[in-house]
């Protein structure tokens, strides 16, 4: 993230993921996060210059209902990436290249997310 205190805006407060521990990232005394995802450590943000630059998928999350986590992120504020080149539901969720679904998401630098479930 460009800016820790929005990356804790946004992976706490709208997406509800809970900080394990807080610490430096390279100059900045504060700068990273690690948040805890299905019972253990599983994404670590932190504050840098280069973020959002690169489009591809930086981490996803395989979850049982995705219906009920899309509509739960999405009365949260977020917004679901919908590609030109794929079909989506109303929901902004495709069918999975050999079976499944997937919705992707951006944090406020553009850093892209997904949420798969195999059914």
């Amino acid at each position: 993230m460009s800016d820790i205190q929005k990356a804790v805006a946004f992976y706490e407060g709208v997406l509800g993921l809970r900080a394990l521990r807080s610490g430096p990232s390279a100059a900045i005394a504060d700068g990273s996060r690690v948040y805890g995802s299905g019972g253990g450590p599983a994404l670590n943000v932190y504050q840098s210059v280069t973020a959002g630059k690169t489009p591809a998928t930086l981490a996803t999350w395989y979850v049982d209902d995705i219906d009920q986590i899309v509509e739960e992120l999405s009365s949260s504020g977020v917004e679901f990436v919908r590609y030109e080149q794929l079909e989506h539901d109303a929901k902004g969720i495709t069918a999975r290249a050999g079976g499944g679904r997937i919705a992707w998401f951006q944090d406020p630098d553009g850093n892209t997310f997904a949420l798969e479930a195999d059914v």
